[in-house]
């Protein structure tokens, strides 16, 4: 054989040519794949184009970020499971009591109740907790309470200072004969060191990852994360909103300095609401069912009692949720929609919903951080901002710090607090909690802090975008692109 002839036998090659030619096909395959499943027409080209035109890179990433549905999960499998459909029929049974009847059930809050799959209810009081130091305060106070169980669910948990007083707290009701069940999220939770689980789990507490991508079906499955952030105790009180557990939410970071975010405390009965979606999770990671409390306590004070409903979203929906959620709530509002959000990379549909609200005269306001935590995100948020449909919207950035928190007010009466941001990750791809709240006092409450804010910002408009620096232009256009898979 010629000598010029025998590279073509390397093995090495060949394999490497096989390889490449299985990639390039395997772009085509997956286009088509992305063609007839994915959600969005904008995520649909973004994945098209690239896999057609980067195959070896954009097939391994397709394999891992590219599902749209979270297949399995507790939902599709409760039927099947005596114990789980026993805790949801006592659950319900339960919860019927406190249901805000449909005559009284105002503000477009009968569509949530729908999304959500569970009610409105009366008898609920909460409190409003700005920044760090307010919310560990209180749920440390929650925890120290606790006579039967606590329930711990975090998207990040650092083994830092915060993370070893909560470990430290738990460790001394463990102590107390007090049961724990600590999920957490395996990637957002990483870092977490195996000596911070094995010393709580040496104690008593079932701790477990979330495990999106358990089975060997999904082995791969790692873009879908548990967002969720909840505190429960004894079944009586519960704590949700955009804190994780680590230094910088009590604004310790010389990275980012103050850390301005926001958490709620509920109690009454829509703290069995929160429970029960902590229980779907619990199921899927751990296939058991824990011994919680199931009888709801609505506050005795008329005066004090506000009306809550609970909403969970994720890929697990039939529909999506916090997408419509959003949607629903832009465009029912008559007076005021006021957002904020660390991120804002939103899609063609709530652009509009947004863009009309504030041609109907609605104070649309939305309060985005200036520093960034995450650089592709933030860039592609100044692409949008920059957009002349929105110049109507009144947008600001966060001066003081980082902003992290999640707040959606609606006219005079409604406000959420939850975990769910303007991004296409919380409307498809993460699973998501936030608290609704209907309640004018509560409203007042929120208006004030969100007031301050907005004091403590500047407003931006197109300018911000077209008078900056060309490259910084093309960055923000290239980073909206991958918008549907940031």
């Amino acid at each position: 054989m010629p000598d010029w002839l025998q590279w073509i036998y390397d093995p090495a090659l060949v394999l490497l040519g096989v390889a490449l030619f299985a990639l390039q096909i395997g772009g085509f395959v997956a286009a088509g794949h992305a063609v007839m499943t994915n959600r969005t027409s904008q995520g649909t080209i973004a994945w098209v184009l690239f896999l057609l035109t980067f195959p070896t890179l954009a097939v391994p990433m397709y394999l891992v970020f590219g599902g749209h549905r979270f297949r399995g999960y507790i939902r599709a499998r409760r039927a099947d499971d005596q114990a789980v459909r026993e805790a949801a029929d006592t659950y319900a049974r339960k919860i019927e009591a406190f249901r805000v009847p449909l005559a009284e059930n105002t503000q477009g809050i009968r569509v949530i109740e729908r999304l959500a799959h569970l009610p409105l209810t009366r008898g609920n009081t909460t409190e409003l907790l700005v920044d760090g130091e307010a919310t560990f305060r209180s749920i440390f106070e929650g925890i120290a309470a606790a006579r039967e169980y606590i329930v711990i669910q975090f998207f990040i948990v650092k083994a830092d200072r915060l993370g070893r007083e909560l470990r430290d707290r738990l460790l001394e009701k463990l102590g107390e004969g007090v049961r724990v069940y600590f999920l957490y999220d395996e990637i957002g939770s990483r870092k977490l060191p195996r000596a911070y689980l094995q010393s709580l789990r040496r104690a008593g507490a079932e701790i477990h990852p979330f495990n999106a991508s358990v089975g060997w079906r999904h082995s791969l499955r790692l873009n879908f994360r548990n967002h969720r952030k909840i505190v429960i105790a004894d079944g009586q009180a519960a704590w949700v909103g955009g804190h994780n557990v680590g230094d910088e939410y009590l604004g310790r970071s010389k990275r980012f300095g103050h850390w301005r975010d926001t958490h709620i405390k509920v109690t009454g009965p829509s703290v069995q609401c929160i429970q029960f979606t902590f229980l779907d999770d619990w199921y899927w990671a751990t296939t058991t069912i824990p011994e919680f409390r199931w009888t709801p306590t609505a506050v005795a004070d008329e005066d004090k009692s506000r009306q809550v409903v609970v909403l969970p979203g994720g890929p697990a929906d039939d529909v999506e949720t916090i997408t419509l959620a959003f949607l629903h709530a832009i465009n029912s509002a008559q007076h005021r929609v006021w957002i904020q959000s660390p991120y804002f990379v939103p899609d063609d549909q709530i652009v509009s919903a947004l863009q009309l609200a504030a041609l109907r005269g609605v104070d649309v306001r939305i309060l985005l951080p200036e520093k960034p935590d995450h650089l592709l995100v933030w860039l592609s948020s100044f692409y949008f901002t920059g957009q002349e449909k929105l110049r109507q919207v009144r947008i600001y950035r966060y001066l003081p710090g980082f902003l992290h928190s999640k707040i959606l007010l609606v006219d005079n009466s409604i406000a959420t607090i939850g975990t769910a941001n303007l991004d296409n990750r919380s409307f498809r791809i993460n699973f998501e909690l936030m608290v609704g709240v209907v309640d004018p006092a509560f409203a007042a409450e929120v208006e004030s802090v969100m007031k301050r804010d907005f004091e403590n910002a500047r407003e931006v408009g197109p300018e911000d975008y077209n008078n900056r620096p060309l490259w910084f232009r093309i960055a923000a256009r290239t980073a909206r692109l991958l918008a549907p898979i940031q």
